[in-house]
Formats: structure tokens, sequence, C-alpha cells
């Protein structure tokens, strides 16, 4: 049995609090990741219709030998700037992700941005609420959704978001977006939990915390997250440290840890700011 911590979303699902990404992981990569994150003792994958790696990942789920009712596969609609997003055209999208993934249903469906300037994710939203009452989807939620796009959803919707997956690491940490959230009962979901390999892991204060628990870096701030009550998918290709991110649940950061790793918020976002982003 998985040893993960589960979080329960607004509409009673339960979703592990730890999961495995497969971002910038190719179709034939991600087999073999996933396949090695499963054995790990994950039980929670998350990928996306422009990752490009839906199959592999299915078939590695096919493969495993595990209950589909003991994973969790969350994947997201890539609604690119290469058409205004309409009821059928988001139906039509969600049917090709199953098929890639092999799947009947999916336990959660993101939005994968928000694309304000293209003024129709609320038609997709509306569309998702369907995909949710039709049981293929568990939960729907959305993903860089800011505070705005969130109050928008939820002042001309019922239906609440069951999480938002965001940029979150220590260098930025979002505490508006998280207070928005625990406000209406939305889960935060971190991706670039570990700051994408650019400089975070080697600040001096998380490997001085890591060696007073015995853990590396990545395991702190994975633990940092997880005290948050973050959702968060760390990605990875390399065996080892796929298992050594899952074995983040054998220590406790103290007041004295996260108050040192709150210390590192720069203000810094990696990824494209939302407000802005329209790539096709």
């Amino acid at each position: 049995m998985s040893k993960v911590p589960s979080i329960t979303l607004n509409n009673g699902v339960e979703m592990p609090q730890l999961g495995f990404g497969v971002w910038q992981v190719s179709d034939e990569e991600a087999t073999t990741a996933v396949t090695t994150a499963l054995e790990a003792g994950y039980r929670s994958i998350d990928t996306a219709a422009v990752y490009e790696n839906e199959e592999g990942t299915g078939k590695a789920l096919a493969a495993s030998g595990i209950a589909r009712d003991e994973l969790f596969v969350t994947t997201k609609l890539w609604n690119s700037a290469k058409e205004t997003w309409t009821r059928e055209s988001v139906l039509r999208e969600f049917d090709a992700s199953l098929a890639r993934l092999g799947l009947d249903y999916v336990d959660l469906y993101l939005i994968h941005w928000p694309r304000a300037m293209r003024d129709d994710y609320l038609t997709i939203w509306r569309t998702f609420a369907e995909i949710a009452a039709s049981g293929r989807a568990r939960a729907v939620g959305v993903s860089n959704f800011q505070p705005a796009n969130i109050e928008r959803v939820l002042g001309e919707s019922d239906l609440v978001p069951a999480v938002n997956q965001i940029e979150l690491h220590p260098n930025f940490p979002q505490a508006e977006l998280r207070a928005l959230h625990a406000r209406h009962g939305i889960a935060t979901e971190a991706w670039s939990p570990l700051g994408q390999g650019r400089g975070l892991l080697e600040e001096p204060v998380l490997a001085r915390i890591g060696a007073k628990h015995g853990k590396s870096a990545a395991q702190v701030v994975l633990r940092w997250h997880l005290q948050l009550g973050n959702v968060v998918i760390p990605k990875s290709v390399t065996p080892s440290r796929i298992r050594e991110n899952f074995d983040v649940f054998g220590f406790v950061l103290d007041d004295e840890d996260m108050a040192a790793i709150a210390g590192l918020d720069n203000g810094t976002r990696l990824g494209p700011n939302p407000d802005e982003f329209d790539w096709s």
C-alpha cells in the first residue's frame, strides 16, 4: 500500500498529496519513468495533452498491474491559441486524451491555461462541468489561473474548481493564490516544485536543513510543500531521484526550518505569466 497521504477535494474525491509529473518527458521515456515511479510507490500521475506523452504514460499504467481504482490520473486540455474553444471542441479533445491514455475516465481534468485574452475559459469550464457530471472525470479543475480568473469562474458557475495547479516553489510561494484557494476549498497543486534546477536546490539554507535531517535539498523542499498542504508533482527520469523524491515521509520540518525556507521567497517566476501567455 502507498504511504502517501491524501487530501480530500471539494467534491469528496481523495487525491494523493505526492504525485509524479511527466512534463518535458518524451513519450517513450514516459513509459519507463512512470513504470519506475509506480514501482517506487507513486499512485498519482500527472500528464497533459501538450506533453505528447499520454500514450506512453497510458502504456505504463496498463502494464503495471495496479488496479485502476488505486491510481489517480490527471491530464489537461491544451486550450491553445489555434481556435476559440467550444463545447464540441473541448469534448473532442477530452475524448482524444482518454483514447491516448487507454482509459475510460480520468481522476482529474484541468484547463491548462486561462488565456484570458481569448475570453473562452468560461465556455470550457461549463463543458468541464458536463464532463464531471458524466463521471468520465472524477474531478475537474484549472491550472495557472490567477485570482481574477478564479473569481470570474466562481461568479459565473456553480461548480468550484477542485484544484488549481500553479507554479509554486520556495522562491515563488504564491501566498495570495494559496489564501484564495483556502477560502474557497480549492486544492493548491505545485508544478516546478523544485524550481526547475535553476539554483534553488543550491541554496545554503536548504543544505543546512538537509544536513540536520539527513536529507537532500530536494527532499527538504518537497517536505516543505507537503507541510504547507500543497499537492506536489516532482518530475525526473532518473530512477534514483524518482525514488529519492518519494522518500519524504520519515521526517518533519520544525518551525525554524519552515521559517528559514519562507525566507527564500524572492518573487521569481520561472514560467510564463498566465496573464500574458497565449502560445499556440
